[in-house]
């Protein structure tokens, strides 16, 4: 469906920008969510920061748009479902466990 926005008047362009406004949003929530699928809490992977070395830790949490990652010195990372890949077990597994503290528990 092809429309020619030459036709439209001033309230409907803006009605028409709120629908692509939204629509735009959806397709971004639905990738996001998607990426998301791939992962699964527990998970060991890998990200790099910009300008940083490579960071791997353990996938904590969902959030709406991202992922939380624990690393093993404790650093919580918020980062987007997209920039996470899973780590090679074999060359970061060292055998140690860490406890995730719950925030809530500590007030």
């Amino acid at each position: 469906m092809k429309i020619d926005i030459d036709l439209l008047t001033y309230e409907e362009l803006i009605d028409l920008n709120h629908r692509v406004v939204e629509r735009l949003k959806f397709l971004d929530h639905l990738l996001a969510h998607q990426e998301m699928l791939r992962l699964r809490i527990g998970q060991r992977v890998t990200f790099t920061p910009t300008g940083r070395q490579p960071i791997t830790g353990i996938v904590a949490k969902y959030n709406r748009k991202t992922v939380t990652i624990v690393t093993e010195d404790g650093q919580r990372w918020r980062v987007a479902p997209e920039f996470v890949s899973p780590a090679d077990e074999k060359a970061t597994h060292t055998g140690n466990v860490f406890q995730i503290r719950n925030d809530e528990s500590s007030k």
